[in-house]
């Protein structure tokens, strides 16, 4: 059973370090991590939106990788678990009996000692048999007072002869058990040290596998984040390629407009929206996500009409959620209007510079002419803050799905 045991923890050990070259191969298998592009430019709309692209795609492999090498994670720590467990029930194992190796080696010298006694006595015992033993039969007739007392000495040879046998096979006896035991505890003590450097050994390369597989998740992790401030200069750029010539900033900032700096929110409680919170960091109040356009405008249809939008959806979508509601849609805008530009044309084409366009929402606070409205607005540099704009809608967005303009002062 001994040996069928150490076989066992052997092939356990064997295999758990076939699963770490295996697993390390597949580790191995996501190769290098892109480079991370730590600056961009773009000229065009065209090179903008393709370099968007890139990233984006870029990030959603990311995100995959990310998800597998959180799998690994998983499973390289419940590994690295269970061999915690058994070294810990190895190495409890081993005190213990150490302990017990402790105890019979004190056990061997006092039997040691015993037999030294008994070896003295015997001594004595065979002494007093050798003087008796030089006798002749007469010579011992001779001297023994009577036939009596030759009887009893030669009965007292026949005590004594088999006091010396039982002694000498008890310290036989003795010495064979203890010299056994010895052996197979040493052998068992050896055998557990073994099965611990394995296990140890197999911790370590498990550990080794964790770290490689953190180093990994914080690379990409690294590469998403870099990326995804990219791809916000990129937008920036290509909102700014639109407007040139065309567009005045009258103001600007993280906050304005009246939107709250901070708010508890009623759809994803426990957490706040608000301008001093980062972008898209919760829902406002009516599950929108902080700091976007739409969130902008649902909370100003709410303070200025007590109107709910609450999961109207992205900017395109509020104009047909507008009439179901019974709000008259318009082209021509009036000071209090929600201005809608809807989703450009290529929104769903991953080679359109306008893919993934939700459209945009602003509440319009002045009409300056036939062709000049200006604008309260968050997010239409794609960076989460306020401004104030002034602009020509049929230049700005001339082919990028229309203006609407939502009344709600019905």
């Amino acid at each position: 059973m001994k040996n069928s045991k150490n076989s066992f923890y052997r092939l356990r050990v064997y295999g758990i370090r076939f699963v770490f070259f295996l697993l390390l191969s597949l580790t191995l298998s996501f190769g290098e991590i892109p480079r991370v592009v730590d600056a961009v430019s773009c000229s065009s709309a065209a090179s903008c939106q393709a370099q968007i692209n890139s990233l984006n795609s870029q990030n959603a492999n990311d995100q995959q990788a990310l998800s597998q090498l959180a799998a690994q994670q998983q499973n390289y720590q419940q590994t690295l678990n269970s061999l915690n467990s058994q070294i810990a029930s190895i190495q409890a194992a081993l005190s213990a009996n150490q302990a017990k190796q402790v105890t019979l080696n004190a056990e061997i010298a006092a039997d040691q000692s015993e037999i030294a006694q008994k070896k003295a006595t015997l001594a004595d015992d065979i002494k007093t048999m050798y003087v008796s033993g030089q006798m002749s039969t007469i010579e011992e007739l001779a001297t023994s007072q009577n036939l009596s007392d030759f009887i009893d000495k030669q009965q007292y040879r026949l005590v004594i002869q088999d006091q010396l046998t039982y002694i000498i096979k008890q310290i036989t006896s003795l010495q064979k058990a203890l010299q056994s035991q010895k052996i197979e505890l040493d052998n068992i003590i050896a055998g557990q040290q073994v099965q611990d450097n394995q296990l140890s050994s197999a911790q370590a390369q498990e550990q080794q596998l964790v770290s490689y597989n953190q180093s990994q998740q914080s690379a990409y992790n690294q590469q998403v984040s870099t990326n995804q401030s990219n791809i916000a200069q990129l937008q920036a750029n290509l909102s700014a390629l639109d407007y040139v010539g065309t567009t005045s900033i009258t103001a600007n900032g993280v906050c304005g407009g009246g939107y709250p700096q901070s708010a508890p929110s009623s759809t994803s409680p426990g957490t706040y929206w608000g301008c001093n919170w980062p972008q898209d960091n919760t829902t406002d109040n009516w599950n929108m996500l902080n700091r976007e356009c739409v969130s902008y405008t649902a909370f100003i249809v709410a303070e200025k009409y007590g109107v709910s939008t609450a999961n109207w959806g992205d900017a395109y979508q509020w104009v047909n959620n507008a009439i179901a509601a019974g709000y008259s849609v318009s082209s021509t805008p009036q000071v209090g209007d929600v201005a809608i530009r809807g989703q450009a044309p290529g929104a769903y084409n991953p080679n359109s510079p306008y893919y993934g366009d939700v459209g945009h929402a602003m509440y319009v606070v002045a009409v300056n002419g036939p062709n000049s409205i200006t604008v309260d607005e968050y997010n239409e540099f794609y960076n989460g803050t306020f401004d104030q704009r002034t602009f020509d809608p049929s230049q700005v967005y001339a082919g990028r799905g229309g203006m609407y303009y939502i009344n709600f002062s019905k």
